[in-house]
């Protein structure tokens, strides 16, 4: 049997030799090949031409982590903690519609998350902690990306309930934005216990399905490593 081609979104980065580079972080890329996928690493900066070219290949497409989505995208508040990553939006949000459109297997992490959000219409909080009253702590960049930050709990008769099989979990967090106004035709999954959205699914698609913290971090936990499986035999 084939195993099915997983194109996962990267970033660009300079070298400490100040050579430009593209990036992607080994656990992506293992989290997809330990789950069956062939990963296939997609530059920010290729055109429209290219990335049609590109989608009708692979079988599924992951959107990976970084940083912040623009606020003009969405009618963001201002903030200064904000780091825009212009030329993944520029590739990354019409991919998406592309993706969905298609019913091609997606799977969001984090950026990936705000990015379905986003592309379909949602809305963003900038900066959770001065925009969510009552907010948790969700960026936790100065602890290992393992550490088991907050629960979160998972909405009875989702797929990521089907998938997860725990009503209630202990995620790593690593990230300031979330979701503020969910999209038209999104499904949330998930609830951290100040009330912000951790997981999306939209019902009609094959699998599509996105979640706010980083499982490629915690694949010794068997509910992170069904994830990855799902979606990779989705995408068989």
């Amino acid at each position: 049997m084939n195993q099915p081609l997983i194109g996962i979104t990267a970033c660009h980065v300079t070298t400490k030799e100040g050579h430009p580079a593209v990036r992607l972080l080994r656990a992506y890329v293992t989290a997809i090949a330990q789950a069956g996928g062939v990963p296939i690493l997609i530059p920010p900066d290729l055109d429209e031409p290219a990335w049609q070219t590109l989608l009708p290949r692979l079988d599924g497409v992951l959107f990976s982590g970084g940083a912040d989505i623009g606020p003009e995208h969405f009618a963001g508040e201002l903030h200064p903690t904000i780091e825009v990553e212009a030329e993944r939006d520029a590739i990354e949000l019409p991919l998406l519609r592309a993706a969905l459109n298609a019913d091609k297997p997606t799977l969001g992490i984090c950026r990936g998350l705000q990015v379905m959000n986003v592309a379909l219409g949602g809305t963003l909080y900038t900066h959770i902690l001065d925009q969510l009253p009552g907010a948790l702590q969700h960026d936790w960049h100065d602890k290992p990306r393992s550490t088991l930050a907050h629960p979160v709990r998972v909405e009875e008769g989702t797929r990521l309930a089907e998938i997860l099989s725990a009503p209630m979990l202990k995620v790593n967090s690593l990230h300031h934005q979330g979701i503020q106004k969910l999209a038209p035709g999104l499904k949330a999954t998930a609830y951290t216990p100040d009330g912000l959205i951790e997981g999306i699914e939209l019902p009609e698609n094959k699998f599509t399905l996105a979640v706010q913290w980083h499982p490629e971090w915690m694949t010794e936990h068997a509910e992170m490593r069904r994830l990855f499986r799902t979606f990779v035999e989705a995408a068989q």
